[in-house]
């Protein structure tokens, strides 16, 4: 007799754990120094933003207090900030809470 193959159809799971790879996010916030052009030159530079990307999230900073200019794994966000920050930008980390 041939042998009875049962197969069960699992539902993907929705997980709630923080993916790693988006896990943090890089938040660039509005300052009383910085020219405009200052900051978009040091987002070319430092996160490799084309004008239109880089003018985009100037405008962001500028007319809504704040940016958020890159998002992925913690190690890589805290190096981001730490290089705007000695660009004299004022960045910050945060955990990505809008998954």
């Amino acid at each position: 007799m041939p042998e009875s193959r049962t197969h069960t159809r699992t539902e993907p799971r929705q997980s709630t754990e923080p993916h790693v790879e988006d896990g943090w996010r890089v938040v660039v916030l509005n300052d009383p120094v910085n020219l405009m052009s200052y900051v978009v030159m040091v987002f070319k530079k430092v996160l490799g933003f084309d004008e239109t990307k880089a003018r985009k999230h100037m405008l962001e900073v500028h007319e809504q207090g704040r940016s958020v200019v890159w998002t992925g794994v913690r190690e890589t966000a805290e190096a981001h900030v730490f290089t705007l920050q000695q660009w004299h930008l004022t960045a910050v980390l945060e955990p990505n809470e809008t998954r």
